[in-house]
């Protein structure tokens, strides 16, 4: 499979004290990080794409590493979430070649995190944005973290590049209030309750 060759990455990091109501003694972060890379399928159809995934792994391992450095150790992670954003001469499905290699990464990284990692991801043109949902490490249903974080980059992707994104939070939403499974309810027996 071809090399990964990696443009930029670009992170960051929202600390959310409140929206409106009180401030939060521990406010939640959210944190993403987007690495830019070379689509090398761009301009045709490949049939034999499978492959690349393999050639990823590192590379989310990496962002992993630093996205979980970057707020602070593994054991303050308690949300994830990743995507792709496929430049104009790509398809669809070179995006989705993201799902093991940064999925699983976290999953890796983090140790105990049961739930399966959401995920969005679309073609389009330079400088557009992604909504990178956002769920519980441990329990998809525990609607206090149903949340997402925006993320892209301002010349990126272009038409022959990859923007792949990993998004981590430290908790909650800061004014959850709106029932259903809490996160001190989780059973933990398969990665949605």
């Amino acid at each position: 499979m071809p090399d990964v060759i990696l443009r930029k990455t670009v992170s960051s990091c929202e600390e959310i004290f409140h929206e409106g109501g009180p401030v939060s003694g521990t406010p939640p972060r959210r944190a993403a990080i987007t690495a830019i890379i070379r689509n090398p399928f761009s301009g045709r159809y490949e049939p034999d794409i499978l492959g690349f995934m393999e050639d990823l792994k590192p590379l989310g391992l990496d962002m992993a590493k630093r996205l979980i450095d970057l707020l602070g150790g593994a054991d303050q992670i308690e949300g994830y979430g990743k995507g792709s954003l496929v430049g104009e001469a790509g398809e669809l499905e070179h995006g989705a070649l993201w799902h093991a290699p940064g999925g699983y990464a976290m999953r890796q990284l983090l140790g105990t995190a049961n739930a399966i990692v959401p995920s969005s991801k679309k073609v389009c043109g330079v400088g557009a944005r992604l909504d990178v949902p956002i769920t519980h490490i441990n329990a998809s249903y525990v609607r206090s973290h149903f949340d997402s974080m925006e993320v892209g980059c301002n010349d990126a992707p272009r038409a022959d590049e990859l923007a792949f994104a990993l998004v981590m939070t430290t908790g909650a939403r800061v004014h959850s209030r709106s029932g259903g499974l809490e996160a001190w309810h989780i059973k933990g027996e398969d990665g949605l309750r």
